[in-house]
């Protein structure tokens, strides 16, 4: 294990749900052989049994989830070289958050307009996401400004493998740029 974590990089997959962050982060780690960690995971109990009622979450059911995010981000750059989180972070605060601490931690946005996510959306079976919060998160998107220069974004209005390469290609330049 190396001692310095200044060359490990977290690279957080981030959009609304149904942007296919999921569906992307695997393929990307899989190619990548990088440690991937979907940050729903990390959602507390009540976070899952509120949007499994159909209720979205306000900023303080969020901060705890985003704290925990925060502290899996730290943990895998310093243990791999190249690892991958889930998570919308959807506002710039929420960003903010798990920015903090974290030393080569970028995002990845993967943007969509909304009839496409909503028809991916509308296509899923056995998530507890609810298609119709989908028009709440995009209320609750603060998409990345050019102030947020570790933000790399990927258009996903384009094939899964096509999404997956160009997310690839965006890792290994900013990786390549650090």
């Amino acid at each position: 294990m190396k001692t310095s974590p200044s060359s490990h990089h977290v690279f957080v997959l981030m959009g609304v749900s149904g942007s296919g962050k999921s569906a992307v982060a695997n393929a990307v780690a899989y190619q990548l052989k990088a440690a991937f960690l979907d940050g729903d995971f990390l959602h507390p109990r009540a976070n899952i049994e509120k949007m499994s009622a159909g209720h979205p979450l306000n900023d303080d059911d969020r901060k705890p989830w985003l704290q925990a995010i925060n502290d899996a981000a730290f943990a895998m750059q310093r243990t791999n070289e190249v690892s991958l989180i889930v998570c919308s972070a959807l506002k710039k605060s929420y960003r903010d958050i798990l920015r903090q601490g974290n030393e080569n931690l970028s995002f990845v946005y993967l943007k969509g307009d909304f009839d496409t996510i909503e028809s991916r959306l509308r296509a899923r079976k056995g998530h507890f996401f609810k298609p119709q919060m989908l028009v709440t998160q995009f209320e609750t998107l603060e998409e990345p400004g050019s102030d947020e220069h570790d933000v790399l974004v990927v258009d996903i209005n384009q094939a899964l493998d096509e999404v997956v390469a160009a997310v690839i290609a965006a890792i290994e330049g900013a990786i390549k740029n650090k």
